[in-house]
């Protein structure tokens, strides 16, 4: 963790200005990572629709960015070509940023806290869950698609340049944006290993293994998973604030089905159950699909889902679970070496004692 944390704090003098860039995106899906590293990693719920409140934090941070870049009296440039005249009432909340940016965070969260209040009191879990937050993140994309003059259809919330009157082409400032987001990622990862640390982690951790048991001894499990749920969703919303003025854009290509699965992928690469394998896992992948999409574009679906099957058929911990039983291999033979070398080692003569002269 500690190289880790060194290296994000160097990756400004040491990486170009690009690869800063792609840097700071990744760590955004990092954090989106961590919070499903919570639910399904300590929690058991794999939730393959957290592009829904990615979407919905990024919107709500993108909405504000255009509307303030359109003016007080002026409209978004989509909305323009689509003929609306007016803002909608829809949007008009986000223009201040007092209500944008906690929106970003806080309604990705009352939307978890209310789907799990529903989904864990009827003791929906496994599979059935997955697939239910999978189709909300489907069906959130089919909604921003067919909305083309309040969402921009299609290509999204597009041409974001500014940010509180900040150039985001500026280099010094998608710097400065960079040292936020790993700022934020590194308090999110504090707060999610307090969490695991605490009693409550131990509780979520006892739903995820036994949750029947649990509930026979007094505790009630749809509280414990709804609490993890709804602050995974607090991080995905959270991440998609700091993406759209990082990479400039918000579209619903970004939110759908294969945008959460690669998270899912990215978690299990760096391992289940672990916060830091989960980010690393995620920012490895992203790299993946960066450096092989360039000279394989066709391929990279493919390894994508090789890797997936690789991962959960030869190490089901990710590379924290093979990083651990290395260690532990490591520190067998050196116990073993040594238990042989005392055995063989040759013993101190034994003292004898001179006759009297």
């Amino acid at each position: 963790m500690g190289v880790g944390f060194v290296l994000l704090v160097a990756a400004p003098a040491l990486m170009s200005d690009f690869r800063l860039s792609l840097l700071a995106k990744y760590l955004c899906f990092a954090i989106v990572a961590i919070g499903v590293d919570l639910a399904w990693g300590y929690g058991g719920m794999l939730t393959l629709g957290q592009g829904l409140f990615f979407g919905i934090g990024g919107y709500s941070m993108g909405m504000f960015l255009k509307l303030a870049e359109a003016g007080p009296d002026g409209l978004p440039d989509f909305m323009v070509y689509n003929g609306l005249t007016e803002v909608p009432g829809l949007w008009k909340p986000f223009a201040n940023a007092w209500v944008a940016l906690p929106a970003a965070v806080l309604l990705p969260m009352g939307l978890a806290a209310g789907l799990g209040a529903l989904v864990f009191r009827k003791r929906i879990r496994g599979p059935y869950f997955a697939i239910l937050t999978q189709a909300l993140a489907a069906a959130f994309v089919i909604l921003l698609i067919g909305q083309q003059g309040y969402t921009a259809g299609t290509n999204g919330l597009t041409n974001i340049r500014t940010l509180f009157g900040y150039d985001l082409n500026d280099p010094t400032n998608q710097r400065l944006l960079y040292l936020v987001v790993a700022i934020c990622l590194g308090a999110v990862f504090l707060i999610a290993r307090q969490l695991v640390a605490s009693r409550y982690g131990r509780l979520l951790v006892a739903c995820r293994d036994a949750e029947d048991r649990v509930r026979f001894l007094g505790y009630s499990p749809t509280k414990v998973k709804v609490l993890a749920f709804t602050v995974s969703a607090g991080m995905a919303g959270l991440a998609g604030a700091l993406f759209v003025p990082v990479v400039g854009i918000m579209s619903p290509a970004l939110l759908g089905i294969v945008p959460s699965l690669e998270l899912v992928i990215g978690v299990a690469l760096g391992g289940r159950a672990t916060l830091v394998g989960a980010a690393v896992g995620t920012v490895l992948v992203g790299y993946a699909k960066t450096g092989l999409s360039e000279n394989y574009p066709s391929g990279w679906l493919y390894l994508q889902g090789a890797l997936f099957i690789t991962v959960v058929a030869f190490a089901p911990k990710g590379l924290a679970g093979l990083a651990e039983a290395l260690k532990v291999k490591r520190r067998r033979v050196t116990v073993k070496g040594t238990v042989v070398g005392s055995a063989t080692a040759p013993s101190e003569p034994a003292p004898t004692l001179e006759p009297a002269k």
